[in-house]
């Protein structure tokens, strides 16, 4: 029994997964770890992320938005305050809050919040210099996932010959969170604990064992529209969507179905997502279990969630191996076989010898019923599940709620369920005001009549007030949409509103200069400067 009696987090997040995958969403895929966490606890429709993977998880752990931390866009240093990619000393993540708070803090899985990747080069923002007592997992991104690169335990590299046979990113990053929660009970029991479990899954390469691709033999043959359609009508059935909203168009780029070539190459490539997120799902179970083994679920805030919408991304080969490889995990497998990077109709995915995604039909799929994708702040791009479970406070398990909340809240929540106050000023340097609101409030069910939330990327923006969303896809004009009657943001009514197009648009640019937001083709200027010195 913890002699400290606030209550234990554990935050989950995974990555480039649809709205609607999950069986909870109305999905077609295994989650039934998942499902349990929601049917005892609840379901946001309405909460979002920004976009992509960097920013994302830059915004989540600091309760800034992401330009403010100084990842803006990626993790690579464009020049400017607000994109340096490397998390920097205005901010401090939840980690370093609660660490000063009393709490023992842990991290499993990706991290890519740090330009900096070299283990011999400067660590001052890994996972260890910003809050974490322990760290497994990888320092940059997307990762072969039997043979990931910048693979780190601690402050220390993990070669591929240290690697087990058998071993799978997904699977070590959920059996390594199991093992610092059961370490935590045996050697600090009363203290509580922050646990962040950053999986890579289900993002390319679409990498997964035979048995679990297996499962979803028939699962998607009706192809890409039936399956919206289905997903649809479930969702509407779950009360995750209002009735009057209406299904996006088919991404226009793509065929239907009936016309689709390679039908047995695509039903493979979503098969295969599928698997990865069962995996990762069978992961989240074994967590379950070790806080249940540690008699702290019922004291345990779960929260579950996703970096960006599903990605529409098609890989094609790499124009030279030898350097756009390193990276990923290299040219060939641990065991010397070439890998084949790149989206062949002519080889299936899965294997360790494959490099693919699953693309734009599929990703239209998992946004059901949103357009666009990540990378777009449109709906599909930035709509992301939200499981909260926390036997302790919430009652009554399987309840929806609507109420808009985003990335920043996350920061706050920890802070309010703790009794931890957020700092002014951390390891001497000033600290900017925390940007979100709790979300324990939601919880029990009271609105923020009062907030509004705001997006960039890559010069997408948008911006929330109420009902009202003002949004564009770069580098176009101002949408306006009313969320409560077209969520799917398909009538476009800024031509009869323009003062209230104005208005928004005025509260986003404030936003903007507030936050470090630059104009996306004066960073495009600067990329394209520094090549050319180069």
């Amino acid at each position: 029994m913890q002699k400290d009696q606030r209550p234990n987090i554990v935050l989950i997040l995974n990555d480039d997964m649809g709205f609607s995958d999950l069986g909870c969403y109305g999905g077609e895929i295994n989650s039934p770890n998942l499902d349990r966490l929601a049917s005892n606890g609840l379901r946001f429709t309405q909460f979002y992320n920004t976009a992509r993977c960097c920013p994302s998880r830059a915004s989540m752990l600091t309760g800034l938005h992401p330009h403010q931390t100084g990842v803006g866009h990626m993790v690579s240093d464009d020049g400017l305050e607000g994109y340096r990619g490397d998390l920097n000393h205005q901010c401090v993540t939840i980690a370093e809050v609660l660490q000063s708070s009393g709490y023992r803090t842990y991290m499993s899985g990706k991290w890519h919040v740090s330009r900096h990747t070299d283990p011999d080069g400067p660590k001052h923002s890994w996972p260890c210099q910003r809050g974490f007592d322990r760290f497994y997992g990888i320092i940059t991104g997307a990762a072969n996932y039997w043979k990931p690169n910048t693979l780190t335990r601690d402050n220390d590299p993990i070669t591929h010959d240290q690697l087990p046979e058998e071993y799978f990113l997904t699977d070590a990053i959920s059996s390594e969170a199991v093992k610092f929660i059961g370490d935590h009970a045996e050697s600090t029991p009363d203290q509580p604990f922050f646990t962040y479990v950053a999986y890579t899954a289900p993002h390319w390469p679409l990498h997964a064992h035979e048995e679990d691709i297996a499962r979803y033999k028939d699962r998607f043959a009706d192809g890409w529209d039936q399956l919206r359609q289905e997903r649809l009508q479930r969702m509407k059935g779950m009360g995750l969507l209002a009735e009057c909203w209406s299904l996006s168009d088919r991404d226009p780029s793509q065929p239907p179905w009936d016309e689709a070539e390679h039908k047995e190459w695509n039903q493979r490539r979503m098969k295969v997502y599928a698997a990865q997120i069962e995996r990762m799902d069978r992961g989240i179970g074994n967590v379950i279990q070790a806080l249940e083994q540690a008699g702290q679920l019922e004291n345990t805030l779960i929260l579950f969630l996703a970096d960006n919408g599903g990605c529409a991304e098609e890989l094609r080969p790499p124009a030279k191996i030898e350097t756009s490889w390193p990276v990923w995990g290299g040219p060939t497998t641990r065991d010397g076989r070439p890998v084949q990077r790149g989206n062949d109709p002519n080889i299936m995915p899965g294997p360790e010898t494959t490099y693919q995604s699953y693309g734009v039909p599929w990703a239209n799929l998992s946004n059901t019923p949103f357009r666009e994708y990540k990378h777009w702040v449109h709906e599909g791009g930035i709509a992301t599940p939200l499981i909260v479970h926390w036997p302790n406070y919430i009652k009554t398990g399987g309840e929806l709620r609507h109420q808009p909340g985003q990335l920043p809240d996350i920061m706050s929540t920890c802070l309010e369920v703790t009794g931890t106050e957020y700092p002014n000023d951390y390891n001497g340097s000033s600290i900017l005001a925390v940007e979100g609101t709790s979300l324990v409030p939601i919880f029990d069910d009271q609105d923020d009549d009062n907030k509004v939330l705001y997006w960039e990327h890559e010069g997408n923006q948008a911006v929330r007030r109420g009902k009202w969303k003002l949004v564009t896809k770069y580098p176009g004009s101002w949408e306006l949409y009313n969320m409560e009657e077209d969520r799917t943001e398909l009538n476009d009514l800024s031509a009869d509103h323009p003062d209230l197009v104005k208005e928004l648009s005025c509260l986003y640019q404030d936003w903007a200069d507030r936050c470090y937001v630059e104009p996306w083709n004066q960073i495009l200027e600067t990329r394209k400067g520094k090549r050319s010195r180069n």
